[in-house]
């Protein structure tokens, strides 16, 4: 598609993350019934409201002229996956509310995520949107990082070495022994420890991470389906590529981001690092 203006997808894509983030607010002052839907094998998977098919209604009123005009697909976490992506040259790939889980107990950590990614599984454009702090990170592909309309180029400034997690990691039966192996980094290269915090949403902890540089944020991969879904991952991944740090799964290849037998993500992990040794010493320590 050669007059694709992913500038002008971006800014449509800024447009519905903000307006789904009103949605979002207006409901966070308020209580909402959770549901269950079937998912992966985690808890957090398995949750569901109102809220989110509220937020993706919106997000797609807007999107959808794009979807005619550009032919492209669309993968959301509300909706039945249709396998379109597989046959479009991109698709729009919907996060309306990552983060359900501390979004139900009126916690910080959730968010709106859009990408644009292309049929071979590259990400185009990654939007994020953090309603709690009103922040709002762009990037599209060729032209870096924004962070509320303003150009970000990624600054280690941390003494410590941030290690954002999600839930899952809190029982995990490696939990100790990671820690000890990336605080022996940290010491290796001159950092005074690790900072270990569960930030929220996968969305918001990659965000935390890529803020916080030197961070990390990663994913076991697991043989049960979960581990997370393409949707988790495309936005931030593609913030990552423009911020130029470092992200693929635990063998260091890309994210496997329109993967054809499955929507999750449990097969090949996920590792997102703020530099090139970091990434390489996690899936060292997580390849285990």
């Amino acid at each position: 598609m050669k007059d694709l203006n992913l500038e002008k997808l971006t800014e449509l894509a800024v447009y519905a993350a903000r307006k789904a983030g009103r949605v979002i607010t207006d409901f966070s002052k308020r209580e909402v019934k959770v549901e269950h839907k079937e998912g992966g094998h985690t808890y957090a998977s398995q949750v569901v409201t109102e809220v989110d098919r509220k937020a993706q209604e919106v997000i797609l009123e807007i999107l959808i002229s794009s979807c005619d005009e550009h032919d492209f697909a669309l993968l959301t976490e509300e909706s039945e996956d249709d396998h379109s992506r597989f046959e479009k040259e991109y698709f729009w790939c919907i996060d309306p509310l990552d983060g359900t889980l501390p979004f139900t107990r009126k916690e910080p950590g959730y968010s709106v995520s859009i990408a644009l990614v292309a049929r071979d599984g590259s990400p185009q454009i990654g939007v994020v949107y953090d309603p709690v702090y009103d922040i709002l990170w762009q990037a599209t592909k060729g032209y870096g990082v924004k962070r509320n309309g303003i150009s970000w180029e990624m600054q280690p400034k941390g003494k410590e070495l941030v290690f954002t997690y999600d839930r899952s990691f809190e029982d995990h039966p490696q939990r100790l022994r990671v820690l000890t192996e990336l605080k022996n980094y940290a010491d290796s290269v001159g950092l005074q420890g690790v900072v270990a915090t569960q930030f929220g949403g996968a969305v918001i902890n990659a965000c935390h991470s890529l803020e916080s540089a030197p961070g990390c944020h990663f994913k076991f991969s697991k043989p049960q389906e979960g581990g997370g879904s393409i949707w988790d991952y495309a936005a931030t991944a593609c913030l990552y590529k423009e911020a130029r740090a470092e992200v693929s799964d635990v063998h260091g290849n890309p994210l496997d981001l329109n993967r054809h037998d499955s929507t999750f993500m449990n097969h090949g992990g996920a590792v997102y690092a703020t530099d090139r040794a970091l990434a390489k010493k996690i899936r060292e320590i997580i390849s285990v």
